[in-house]
């Protein structure tokens, strides 16, 4: 049972209560990442994440870290393209403290010159590590060609240049203008009752920030290719189709599509690939929905000699599903295997934690999980039919790293 809250100022509060389990996992989630960024700060999302580690008024780094593990708790942070979130997993005994503690780093973070230093070196050997895996970085690439100068396509960590630019005073200052409370949401999983909802309303329920929502230009996928020569021991594919945004009608359809084409070991593509023709270890597919925009992308690693047999076996397959579509085997298999990951997948307070945040943030409102299976199940080869008709009408965006730097060309 999920129990929603709204502050006064804005500020929401999703708790589920799971008396069957001994964590508690909460966290504190504000709809705001590198999207809203400019070129000249991108990354400052993702640096404002670290920098919330590095000490408060009452706490330096090192407490703040033992905090957490005195009482044998987590605690970590991530930034997407459109949030970030701070949270902490604890025995449910400590879970007022753990909130404490998170609130405590969200809103009396000092940025202390010293620490933002060390924090800007941390960041630039993420950047580093992060350029030595192509594997990644070729995600990165496809967004950046697909969105060409809209934010969605600039990369979460920024660059060093970028980073140079941060002090203390830049980070406070998109904080005031970014970290709205009707931005904000704290989500709470586990065994935990409606009675920690009025601590949370006694922290938050005061906070307020000098910005105004909002939404900003709206992003349109762009077919276009990009390849980069690296010097790796394998080729690096990815290629891009025009997807769906959150919220809308054909999420389903598109899920199941995406099951059968490239999202598990039984799917078209990885047979096809990799045990039909050994041309890759790693084949696979995804499809990320934004608030305004989807992309389907197709991931393939291989050797530079292979990339364009790799590519055309790719093609072959997406031109046989458009002509023939999908069996109803494929259907029926996929419906179950979704809605068994599906369960699987919210067997911890993490999870639970995760979904209720994302469905709040992103698109207030929640569905139970008989909901869900029942969309799932009423999934039609017509509805996968229309997936297909829109996914593949337009051209493709394509990335590539490669130690050619070549794009792949069709057999």
């Amino acid at each position: 049972m999920i129990t929603k809250h709204r502050c006064s100022n804005g500020v929401r509060i999703v708790l589920e209560n799971i008396p069957s389990v001994r964590s508690v996992t909460i966290g504190l989630w504000i709809g705001t990442g590198s999207r809203d960024e400019t070129e000249e700060n991108n990354g400052i999302s993702h640096f404002i994440e670290h920098m919330l580690f590095k000490g408060t008024q009452d706490r330096n780094a090192r407490d703040i870290a033992e905090a957490f593990d005195r009482v044998g708790g987590q605690v970590n942070a991530f930034t997407s393209k459109e949030y970030t979130c701070l949270y902490a997993r604890v025995l449910d005994e400590h879970a007022e403290y753990a909130l404490e503690i998170l609130s405590d780093m969200l809103f009396n973070s000092t940025f202390d010159d010293e620490e933002l230093a060390k924090e800007k070196q941390v960041v630039y050997e993420e950047i580093k590590m992060y350029e030595d895996t192509p594997d990644d970085r070729v995600h990165d690439l496809l967004s950046q060609v697909t969105y060409k100068q809209h934010p969605l396509g600039y990369p979460i960590l920024g660059t060093e240049e970028t980073l140079k630019s941060f002090d203390k005073m830049y980070l406070k200052q998109h904080m005031k203008e970014h970290y709205l409370p009707e931005n904000i949401v704290v989500s709470i999983a586990g065994n935990v009752t409606e009675q920690i909802i009025g601590k949370i309303e006694g922290i938050f329920s005061t906070y307020q920030a000098e910005g105004s929502d909002i939404q900003g230009e709206k992003a349109v996928f762009h077919p276009g290719k990009i390849a980069k020569q690296k010097d790796t021991e394998q080729a690096h594919l990815c290629v891009g189709f025009n997807g769906y945004p959150l919220g809308n009608e054909n999420m389903f359809p598109m899920s199941i599509l995406n099951n059968i084409l490239g999202g598990s070991m039984s799917s078209r593509l990885f047979q096809e690939v990799r045990e039909e023709r050994g041309l890759a270890y790693s084949i696979f597919s995804y499809h990320s929905a934004h608030r305004d925009s989807g992309l389907l992308t197709i991931y393939g690693g291989t050797g530079a000699e292979q990339m364009d047999e790799l590519f055309s076996t790719i093609f072959k397959t997406l031109d046989d599903i458009k002509k023939k579509g999908f069996t109803q085997k494929e259907l029926d298999n996929s419906k179950e295997q979704i809605k068994g990951n599906l369960m699987l997948s919210l067997e911890s307070t993490s999870s639970r934690m995760n979904r209720n945040a994302k469905n709040e943030l992103l698109l207030q409102k929640h569905r139970s999980l008989d909901d869900m299976t029942k969309m799932i199940e009423a999934v039609t080869l017509d509805d996968i039919q229309t997936v297909i008709e829109h996914l593949f009408a337009e051209d493709y965006s394509c990335s590539v790293i490669s130690p050619n730097g070549a794009l792949p060309k069709l057999n």
